[in-house]
């Protein structure tokens, strides 16, 4: 079986660089935008003896881009239910448009655990988490095998809720592995206290954090840490939940951390 997914892992990358071109340009903003082609991969760790579902998003290109900036998507808590890695193709799309390579991770399986829904949650939701640490490990390091072109000295990981806690608890981990993470409104891990990798955050309207996770006004100061509070945007809506005008104002603020 592994086997047949690094055989789709190489077909993937023949067919991104083959592809015939389809490139738009905006009149109003003379910037050039990719038009954007999904796949999806069914990876599969044989140490963990897990599958991981992977969405894929990406320009339409004739010809590698050199050192293409990748994203990973990690999702909200979904009570194991199927499809969430695709449910942020807003913001997956608009990456793609303007170059990037996403890959949208499927942290839970059918036959999973559901997340406790009493005790601490630093304690009982830490498993939940350090699995989902590990699937983004594992996908980078498929990516690496098989797309070489992409920038992995520049990653960027991009986090919903729980699946925020899980990419700053990689930041934690393997802080040498990504450039920049974004959280959509994780609640529970603490955000690591350094410059690096650079930390943003996008805040919802109605929950907050937990004591302790959020870096203070004088440390954001001190290690370049931006947090932005979205008056108009409940937690569950910062996924394909929001509306035309959530969508937009979250994915400029995340264009705008990537630049």
């Amino acid at each position: 079986m592994y086997k047949k997914i690094y055989c789709f892992l190489l077909c993937s990358v023949v067919f991104l660089n083959c592809s015939k071109p389809c490139i738009a340009q905006s009149s109003s903003t003379n910037v050039t935008s990719f038009k954007v082609l999904e796949d999806s991969l069914m990876l599969f760790d044989k140490n963990r003896d897990r599958q991981i579902p992977v969405a894929l998003y990406f320009p339409q290109t004739t010809k590698k881009l050199k050192n293409q900036p990748l994203v990973i998507v990690s999702h909200g808590y979904w009570q194991n239910k199927g499809g969430s890695n695709k449910a942020y193709t807003s913001i997956a799309k608009k990456l793609a448009t303007h170059g990037y390579f996403v890959a949208s991770i499927q942290h839970e399986l059918p036959n999973d655990d559901l997340i406790p829904t009493t005790g601490i949650p630093q304690i009982v939701r830490r498993p939940f988490w350090e699995r989902g640490s590990d699937n983004i490990l594992f996908v980078l390091n498929e990516l690496k095998k098989t797309q070489s072109y992409l920038d992995f000295k520049h990653v960027v990981l991009i986090g919903h809720s729980n699946g925020g806690d899980m990419s700053i608890l990689f930041a934690h981990k393997h802080p040498d592995l990504v450039d920049k993470v974004i959280s959509l409104d994780s609640r529970r891990m603490p955000f690591p206290r350094t410059a690096q990798p650079k930390l943003y955050s996008l805040r919802s309207s109605d929950q907050v954090a937990d004591e302790g996770v959020l870096p203070s006004i004088e440390e954001q100061k001190k290690y370049g840490i931006t947090i932005i509070k979205l008056n108009n945007t409940i937690h569950n809506d910062m996924d394909d939940n929001a509306n035309e005008a959530q969508r937009k104002e979250i994915n400029d603020y995340i264009m705008r951390f990537l630049k």
